[in-house]
């Protein structure tokens, strides 16, 4: 008898120590979207071949990628142009403070998850405040950092949230004409940033002179023990560094937002339509994908973090000597 006295049979089916497990369903999800990929590019490729053609005209004009970051006017309320930007502005400022007010109001002795990540949130914030200003200044402001903080992160994460705001194209429903629905953040006008920066510019340009006078805040400016003719050269650089602040300010958020949205949609199926081949545009949508989802958790708080923080930074070195 091969089988070893006493021990019990092995029943069909169940195998020994060597039989092979089963794929993974993660695995199966995983290879049938990449087969499904694969075969989308080969499909394509039999039905449109390689052969490229132009940019496809939109309402008389050629394509463009820059013609989504456009600002048309919608209609005016008084000297106010209505656009896109404008909505978007609306809109994260509604859900700001909505947001706020709804969780201010339902503040518990035994909070539950969105206290505790409210809280998580404020005692992170506050943290920032604490490390680049003084006690005084702290208390004056925590809650403008924290409300920027806020804001512009509202505003870069719905600005992943496609709406029909696409004034240059439109499609029919039900016999009316809606407008196209695309992804657009207010950061990407120059305008939205330029204004906030000038905001922080011009606090704590305010709270240098306040502190140190107009004379001190200049000399305040320049590195400690530079003394002799050397000032002459220093003093302008220092000044001149002083502005940046403005312009660093403002290109950082608005050429970051700005590129992660160009790259979202050439990923995302333009750079297909440029190029004139459908299979282009079914080639690099899992890139479009990536760099959506990448943008959307990654960036979009970062960029709302470092604007938030060199608020923090600059104000606290505007009342500080050198």
């Amino acid at each position: 008898m091969s089988a070893v006295a006493g021990a019990p049979p092995i029943a069909p089916g169940m195998g020994g120590p060597s039989q092979k497990q089963g794929m993974s369903q993660g695995k199966k999800i995983l290879y049938s979207v990449l087969g499904a990929w694969i075969g989308g590019i080969v499909l394509f490729i039999i039905l449109f071949g390689f052969k490229s053609h132009k940019a496809p005209a939109v309402a008389g004009s050629i394509f463009s990628p820059t013609d989504e970051f456009k600002l048309d006017t919608w209609f005016k309320l008084g000297p106010i142009a209505f656009n896109k930007g404008v909505l978007y502005l609306l809109i994260a400022a509604a859900i700001t403070v909505g947001v706020m007010l709804y969780i201010a109001r339902r503040l518990q002795q035994r909070p539950g998850r969105l206290q505790v990540a409210v809280e998580a949130f404020f005692s992170f914030t506050r943290g920032m405040s604490k490390e680049n200003l003084d006690e005084d200044m702290q208390r004056k402001y925590f809650p403008l950092i924290a409300t920027i903080f806020v804001f512009i992160l509202v505003t870069n994460l719905i600005g992943y949230i496609p709406l029909p705001i696409n004034s240059g194209e439109s499609f029919k429903l039900f016999g009316a004409s809606i407008p196209s629905f695309q992804i657009f953040a207010a950061d990407t006008n120059v305008g939205f940033p330029l204004i906030l920066a000038l905001s922080v510019f011009v606090l704590f340009t305010y709270e240098g002179v306040r502190h140190h006078g107009p004379i001190g805040y200049l000399k305040s400016l320049m590195p400690g023990g530079v003394t002799g003719p050397i000032v002459g050269l220093i003093f302008p650089i220092e000044l001149l560094s002083n502005f940046l602040r403005l312009v660093s300010l403002t290109v950082r958020l608005w050429a970051n937002l700005l590129a992660g949205h160009l790259l979202i949609a050439f990923m995302g199926g333009e750079l297909g339509v440029l190029v004139g081949d459908q299979w282009v545009q079914w080639l690099l949508l899992p890139f479009g994908i990536a760099i959506y989802l990448f943008e959307a958790v990654l960036i979009a708080g970062l960029q709302a973090f470092i604007f938030a923080i060199l608020t923090a930074i600059y104000l606290g070195s505007a009342v500080s000597s050198h």
